[in-house]
């Protein structure tokens, strides 16, 4: 199987010697990100540097005309990842031989929410997410659409991956987090993760306001200790059917549209033989990185998908049964001892992949890796052939 390796710019930029590094693990590629959400990055064999702090979400390249005179569009790196830092890493990766794709996050921005407050997720207690945009606002859409078709079709990148598009939700990692007191559980993160913006408020086709309140009663065992479950019916369990029913109306078709939207732009922007993957999870109501799609829906309008498979590879199966002989099936697998990887496993994990349907792996992050950490994978690789 193909294999390819999640990169920042931050780790080959001032690193002459990171193209070679990375190539001699032994992956063809590597998914190089051109639109990242902040974050703190250790860099642990750069010759200048040890820890990058990007402050905010941002573009990691200049942003072009289509933004001039909108309120919202994307914001410039500042000296993280200064001028064309994609651009200049992507050529040198290119020159050591490497396949680059796009790593573009998309509906995960922070600075968005605090600036423009309006565009955030509201849960049914009036809370705000400022990290995540709510995707059924007309002005937040539009955002994000033309954000995919210009951070995916860069100079030097023969495809993209797009990262949470779709709902993002309560569930994300934040400094000095201490939300982890409550067990909330499938059912209980869905209904955190609901909206309540006037948009969607609107959308639901019925009282908001009771809707918000029978969420809010529905979660009351919940913050008392009581297991919220699994599954789709765990959710209706909380809420009741018919309005379990009514939120998944609004919900699944916004994301669906939204989804169809970006990879139509993306495609109109794109040359010949570019492909489109999707960061995805097979259950429709998941939110975050990985949104929930569709599989048969999504491997209609995309090339594949890059499924989270560290903790195994069962979300490979529904793809799968509706996998066309050309389609993208990338099991991504954590190789960071240190965020919960299994590098020395990396062989076995792959074949049990490649078992439910696995075409490709990718690799996270080679840039994060211990030297220790990159040897397994090197040698793991080499195991698969």
């Amino acid at each position: 199987m193909k294999a390819s390796a999640f990169v920042y710019p931050w780790d080959v930029n001032g690193d002459p010697a990171a193209p070679g590094r990375l190539a001699a693990l032994g992956v063809r590629g590597v998914t190089l990100a051109s639109a990242y959400h902040s974050t703190r990055a250790l860099t642990p064999r750069h010759p200048r540097h040890r820890v990058v702090t990007a402050a905010h979400a941002a573009v990691l390249y200049p942003p072009g005309e289509r933004w001039r005179g909108r309120a919202l569009r994307p914001y410039a790196a500042g000296d993280w990842a200064p001028g064309d830092a994609f651009g200049e890493a992507a050529g040198a990766l290119v020159d050591a031989g490497l396949e680059v794709h796009t790593w573009v996050v998309l509906a995960h921005n922070s600075r968005l929410g605090a600036e423009h407050p309006d565009t955030s997720v509201v849960n049914a207690y009036g809370d705000r997410y400022p990290w995540a945009p709510c995707v059924a606002q007309p002005a937040t859409r539009a955002l994000l659409v033309d954000l995919a078709a210009e951070a995916a079709v860069r100079p030097g990148a023969a495809g993209t991956e797009l990262e949470s598009l779709g709902w993002y939700g309560l569930a994300h990692l934040h400094a000095h987090d201490k939300i982890g007191g409550i067990t909330l559980g499938d059912a209980g993160q869905y209904l955190m993760s609901l909206c309540f913006c006037a948009t969607c408020r609107t959308g639901y086709g019925t009282d908001a306001d009771a809707l918000a309140a029978a969420v809010r009663e529905a979660l009351e065992p919940v913050w008392r200790g009581a297991p919220s479950g699994g599954g789709w019916a765990a959710v209706e369990g909380l809420l009741g059917a018919e309005r379990a029913a009514l939120t998944r109306a609004w919900r699944e078709p916004v994301a669906r549209s939204l989804q169809e939207e970006a990879v139509a732009a993306v495609r109109a922007a794109a040359p010949d033989g570019f492909r489109v993957l999707l960061h995805a999870d097979p259950v429709w109501y998941h939110v975050g990185a990985n949104a929930g799609v569709d599989p048969g829906h999504v491997l209609g309008i995309a090339d594949g998908v890059v499924l989270p498979c560290t903790g195994g590879p069962e979300p490979l199966a529904p793809f799968a049964e509706r996998a066309a002989g050309d389609t993208v099936l990338a099991a991504n697998l954590t190789v960071v001892s240190g965020m919960g990887g299994s590098p020395g496993t990396l062989a076995e994990d792959a074949r049990r992949a490649a078992g439910l349907g696995a075409t490709e792996l990718r690799l996270y992050h080679a840039g994060l890796a211990s030297d220790a950490d990159l040897e397994a994978v090197r040698r793991g690789l080499a195991e698969l052939g």
